[in-house]
């Protein structure tokens, strides 16, 4: 074997070394920082759908109202515990409009408006 042929074995070595280091230290760096960015995903997720909401002129405290008269309705008057707005669609008109609340931990509340009002779609 030439010498040029050790020199070329030696530096594709180095870099598929160096590759599976790196890949390695890549997938270890995320591993330990991916509950951190799912919370903060979460969180991000949470005030788009509040600034969503007060941007197109609702009342934020009318659509938790809402939701809470509607979980009440629903679970013989039980009180929901937290409750928090993730998602706002606004479609074209008012009666098309949905706002999705998280209910305590697995809970899944819609509410959609008709004439005006807020009314219960869906419970999760």
């Amino acid at each position: 074997m030439s010498t040029w042929e050790i020199i070329v074995i030696a530096v594709v070595l180095v870099l598929a070394l160096l590759a599976a280091g790196g890949a390695y230290a890549r997938r270890r760096q995320l591993e330990a920082t991916q509950g951190r960015f799912d919370a903060n995903l979460e969180q991000v997720n949470r005030d788009l759908a509040v600034a969503h909401a007060e941007d197109r002129g609702w009342e934020r405290s009318a659509l938790e109202d809402a939701a809470r008269r509607a979980y009440a309705g629903e679970r013989d008057g039980a009180e929901p515990g937290e409750i928090v707005l993730t998602q706002v669609v606004d479609r074209p008109g008012t009666d098309d409009d949905k706002a999705v609340f998280r209910v305590g931990a697995d809970e899944r509340l819609t509410l959609g408006r008709r004439a005006g009002e807020w009314v219960l779609e869906t419970l999760e």
